[in-house]
């Protein structure tokens, strides 16, 4: 495409002379314009993938890859479907679980609070329960024990500790002589736990399962839930495990119960590109600017490459060489930067948060207080030729009022 002369005087005129430091200076500014905004771009949505894996990792933590729900009010004959489900080779875990809702009191204080029923020995097959423990133990949730585990900010807003008493009150009610009253059973606090989200750690609470069909008078698990081995295909492994499964099933993956709640986030991250490419769009601006000034200066070079035989197309691709090389300089070293610096933002951060002595996200306020990286190559190969489209057709404007240049005009005053 490029002839040899092309390149080569493209290539010096990016080079510092003594007579256009002023232009030299508006391309190495556009150059770290360029890299600037790509090195932005990389670490800003590095962060942004690290706190989405977090969080993705703290909802599934305690929710599920995805549920299997029966036809009817419970899924009495759990084991048999838990067995035919194991089957699947991506799935990894498979654990019953019973779902209610109910107020919890203690003294003067109510909270509204989810139930979940679990089977100790099952539920760590499909959550990370047992390593958000604080305090406690899950294991003490025995049949006929009615012992309880609370989150962290639930059992905070009730004022209980490990051993307190907590009175768990059901919707459904008994018809006595005395009247209807509520269903109501005292149960001791044997754990708390910490997922760092506080629609866990502020509503839910885990009973043993058998105590919650005691309670809410039921014969059976509301469903299963389920791991599978690539959270981003459990909506088409539950399906086919549906399609397998004898009689009729539900089944909701984790992407239809936190749909809204992903889906910001994308359009978050998406709105942040937008706007952190306008960076890199002012530096493509600038190298407008500096060809510009550049095809001003070099007109009587230009006329000259034109007496001496070059074609129009020549001067055209003589100007967008240099242009060119402006962008990937910049692209370049904002590659190097944005990687550098995703790569090591756990490391930096903390280590700024010490000499300053203030902490940027803090635990008291933020459920995620570090900052977390997660760097993807595609994400920054996008950036790359998204930045390269940008400063190649910057070039076009100033390439083409080169290449009209005519040569006795040029030279007239010269």
């Amino acid at each position: 495409m490029f002839n040899s002369f092309e390149a080569l005087i493209g290539l010096r005129y990016v080079r510092a002379r003594r007579r256009n430091h002023f232009i030299s200076f508006i391309s190495l500014t556009s150059m770290l314009g360029v890299g600037l905004g790509v090195m932005a771009l990389i670490t800003v949505l590095s962060v942004m993938n690290g706190f989405e894996k977090e969080l993705k990792e703290r909802i599934l933590g305690m929710a599920s890859h995805a549920t299997v729900i029966g036809d009817g009010d419970a899924l009495n004959d759990w084991q048999p479907i838990a067995e035919e489900v194991m089957h699947h080779p991506d799935i990894v875990g498979v654990a019953p679980y019973f779902h209610a809702e109910g107020m919890l009191v203690k003294d003067k204080s109510v909270n509204g609070t989810i139930i979940r029923g679990i089977l100790p020995d099952e539920e760590p097959k499909v959550s990370t329960v047992i390593e958000t423990m604080i305090m406690g133990d899950i294991s003490e949730l025995k049949a006929g024990g009615f012992n309880i585990v609370l989150g962290k900010e639930l059992a905070r807003k009730l004022g209980v500790a490990i051993g307190d008493k907590v009175t768990l009150v059901a919707p459904q009610a008994n018809v006595t002589p005395a009247g209807i009253l509520p269903r109501l059973k005292r149960f001791t606090l044997v754990g708390i736990f910490e997922v760092g989200m506080h629609e866990f750690d502020s509503a839910l609470a885990l009973i043993h399962m058998n105590d919650a069909f005691r309670l809410f008078r039921k014969t059976g698990p509301t469903g299963l839930r389920l791991k599978t081995n690539n959270i981003l295909k459990a909506p088409i492994i539950s399906r086919e495990i549906v399609a397998q499964l004898p009689g009729r099933y539900w089944v909701v993956d984790w992407t239809q119960r936190h749909a809204n709640f992903f889906r910001a986030l994308k359009t978050e991250k998406t709105v942040m590109f937008v706007i952190l490419l306008l960076i890199v769009a002012v530096a493509a601006f600038n190298i407008i600017s500096t060809l510009v000034m550049m095809v001003s200066d070099k007109q009587s070079d230009i006329a000259v490459l034109r007496t001496l035989g070059a074609s129009p197309g020549s001067i055209l691709k003589l100007f967008m060489i240099q242009g060119t090389i402006i962008g990937v300089v910049g692209i370049a070293m904002g590659v190097i930067g944005g990687v550098w610096l995703a790569s090591n933002v756990e490391t930096i951060v903390p280590a700024i948060e010490s000499m300053i002595g203030q902490k940027f996200l803090s635990a008291d306020v933020y459920y995620i207080s570090d900052l977390p990286s997660d760097m993807h190559w595609n994400d920054v190969i996008t950036i790359s030729i998204v930045a390269f489209v940008l400063c190649l057709l910057a070039t076009i404007y100033p390439a083409l009022r080169a290449a009209k240049t005519q040569p006795a005009e040029a030279l007239r005053y010269e």
